[in-house]
């Protein structure tokens, strides 16, 4: 039974993702009910800049612990691998942005 929970929950979240890659990036963000999910992102697919890459799709492997996605609020902690983020850097022009300034 917990088994079955936890492919549900998985599905779930597989499922919202596909829902968010349909969905525009700026329009996601003007909402306040969105998290930065670290951890989830394919290669290629991030929305915005970490301390290793400048902006959306820079991310170069599947996964990477910095490379983040909007996801729903309440959503990535249901997401296996993904870890809500605040980073500072974790915006346009990534960290290499903040160094400039």
């Amino acid at each position: 039974m917990k088994t079955e929970q936890i492919i549900r929950g998985a599905m779930a979240g597989l499922l919202s993702l596909g829902v968010l890659a349909s969905a525009s990036g700026p329009a996601l963000a003007a909402k306040a009910d969105v998290e930065k999910c670290a951890g989830i992102a394919r290669a290629g697919k991030n929305d915005c800049g970490t301390a290793k890459s400048s902006c959306a799709g820079t991310a170069k492997v599947d996964n990477d612990a910095e490379a983040w996605v909007l996801v729903p609020k309440g959503t990535c902690e249901k997401i296996a691998g993904g870890t809500v983020t605040d980073k500072p850097y974790n915006a346009h022009g990534g960290l290499a942005a903040m160094k400039q300034q």
